[in-house]
């Protein structure tokens, strides 16, 4: 049962992949926005810009001031150390919560991660499960979305995938029958969007979003799609763990912080099941995904190649 509509929301991450979709969403959608960002943004229709950051106490209020919902999607996906992880996911989180309870916010929306299931595999999903107990046990009224790996125009983390198949080739984990599940962003975005309005069926629930596929794909399965959306028949590549933790330090060698490539990553790349939980999933008079995965990474290949990211 649907109760208030809420008009007023504040974002974090508004800048970001997923973030910034929202933001243009949203405000398609006749939302008010209030969006924290690190630098000067240009003014838009009802956006209010709030110059800031997660470790910005004073910042936080600002953001949450007026807002009826608060829509948390930073985080940190990639860090070079543990310090980078806990700040960003753990302490960033209860600093928004604070803030949210401090502006009398009604309702909190969290994007964590499937990578949260497993928290014994990376710092990232440890410090994505620590946010969940943390928004779990904030007393706000609260959703929490746990996404698996999301792609579509604009993302800059599977970029490396779609660069190999260029190429001819996909890197695979071990097992390249491992499963996992994806989501395309837009989709995502009008999931993350059926959360907002206040709704009992809702609350204090964790949700995970997929693309619809039964049983998700097969890591072998999904870097043929994406070598069908470039137009390449591809080879792939199963490497063993040693392998890529060579490769995680030559990583690190040359681009340092920026490094994709992680110590903290490998265990999560050679789990051999990242698909969602069916069970979890969103009402589906709420919401069901449209964008056909095939379709969609042809539709990023595309958008790549019209920007020179390839």
């Amino acid at each position: 049962m649907t109760g208030t509509v809420y008009k007023t929301i504040a974002i974090t991450g508004a800048t970001g992949f997923v973030g910034s979709r929202m933001l243009d969403l949203v405000v398609r959608e006749g939302y008010d926005v209030r969006a924290l960002t690190r630098r000067k943004q240009d003014d838009r229709p009802n956006v209010t810009w709030v110059r800031g950051a997660l470790d910005d106490a004073a910042s936080l209020v600002d953001l949450c001031d007026s807002a009826d919902v608060t829509l948390h999607i930073a985080g940190v996906v990639n860090a070079p150390d543990r310090a980078g992880f806990e700040s960003g996911n753990v302490a960033g989180t209860l600093a928004v919560i604070e803030a949210a309870k401090q502006a009398g916010a009604k309702r909190f929306i969290h994007v964590s991660s499937l990578a949260a299931t497993q928290p014994k595999l990376s710092i990232y999903g440890e410090t994505k499960a620590k946010a969940e107990k943390i928004v779990a046990t904030s007393g706000l009224d609260w959703t929490i979305v746990r996404p698996p790996a999301v792609y579509g125009p604009g993302d800059g983390e599977m970029l490396e995938l779609f660069k190999m198949a260029k190429l001819g080739f996909v890197t695979l984990p071990p097992d390249a029958n491992g499963r996992l599940s994806v989501i395309h962003v837009e989709d995502l975005c009008r999931a993350l969007l059926a959360l907002l309005p206040e709704q009992e069926e809702l609350t204090a629930r964790i949700f995970e979003l997929d693309d619809g596929k039964p049983r998700g794909w097969t890591q072998s399965s999904f870097a043929k799609a994406i070598g069908w959306a470039m137009g390449k028949r591809i080879t792939t590549v199963g490497l063993p763990k040693f392998l890529l933790r060579l490769g995680a330090r030559a990583d690190r060698l040359v681009r340092r912080d920026k490094a994709k490539l992680t110590d903290d990553r490998i265990n999560y790349f050679c789990h051999d099941d990242w698909t969602v939980d069916p069970q979890k999933c969103l009402p589906r008079q709420l919401w069901q995904p449209k964008i056909d995965t095939r379709e969609g990474l042809k539709d990023t290949a595309k958008w790549y190649r019209q920007n020179d990211w390839l």
